[in-house]
């Protein structure tokens, strides 16, 4: 299901699609995403839109059957080690994200990996529509995976500073005003298609001015060389309680390694 083509493009640009990749899957992620939305958690946010309605929520694996169903049976754990180069694909997290229509908010530029207290080259996140997608797809700024600094990490309510910290962040980039020598990467997606991309790429997306609600689930996923990392603040998401130390790799039984080559 995974081409050598489709690891060499994901290792340099930081993004690729994998036609059908989930295609067997949807109607489980649909239902799962469904039961989320009905009994949403103490995580869950609006996004603070004036029009339309994006829900987002994440970390509910655990009390979703349907989503630790696809964690568990589903070849996403493996196509992620392939796609990382790793002997092993460690789960991190889940995140449902829903833009009904005529919901203009955009989702802004960023990078995943500020906001999480892990850090890597061997990172994945798959992003899977569970509703046909064309302008409202999610775009990659091909290689920012490779920038020598990270972009600045903003809220998304608001696009104030997430963390307190005055580190030489890069700016949140602007790829459609200044594009400068930026090529942005977007794909017009069917349901149960998937891009695979590092936690260090650029994305965003456009507000979803279709007549149609856009669904989507991200499953991300951890390889060999990732370790837990210090911020300056509340990473999302958070994780109370962990206990980890700088450099430990991601304790198993909150975090479990779920395809190894052994």
């Amino acid at each position: 299901m995974i081409t050598d083509k489709n690891i060499e493009d994901f290792q340099r640009d930081g993004a690729v699609v994998i036609r059908g990749a989930l295609m067997d899957w949807v109607d489980t992620m649909r239902a799962g995403v469904e039961r989320n939305m009905s009994n949403p958690s103490q995580y869950a946010s609006e996004n603070a839109v004036s029009e339309g309605r994006f829900f987002d929520d994440y970390v509910n694996w655990t009390r979703i059957p349907e989503f630790e169903r696809i964690v568990r049976e589903s070849p996403v754990a493996k196509l992620a080690a392939q796609a990382m180069r790793s002997n092993t694909a460690q789960f991190f997290h889940d995140h449902v994200l829903v833009k009904e229509p005529g919901t203009p908010k955009p989702t802004p530029w960023h990078q995943d990996g500020p906001y999480y207290f892990v850090e890597g080259e061997q990172t994945a996140s798959f992003w899977i529509p569970l509703d046909p997608v064309r302008d409202n797809s999610l775009r990659f700024i091909a290689g920012s995976h490779k920038w020598d600094r990270m972009v600045r990490p903003v809220s998304w309510a608001d696009d104030s500073d997430f963390y307190e910290d005055k580190r030489d962040w890069l700016p949140v980039p602007d790829p459609d005003t200044n594009p400068g020598d930026m090529k942005v990467l977007e794909w017009e997606m069917e349901p149960g298609d998937a891009v695979i991309f590092d936690f260090r790429t650029a994305h965003g997306a456009r507000g979803n001015f279709s007549p149609n609600r856009r669904r989507a689930l991200s499953l991300r996923w951890i390889g060999d060389d990732a370790r837990y990392v210090e911020r300056p603040g509340r990473t999302s998401p958070p994780f109370p309680g962990h206990e980890m130390k700088a450099g430990h790799k991601l304790r198993e039984d909150w975090f479990p390694v779920i395809w190894s080559t052994e």
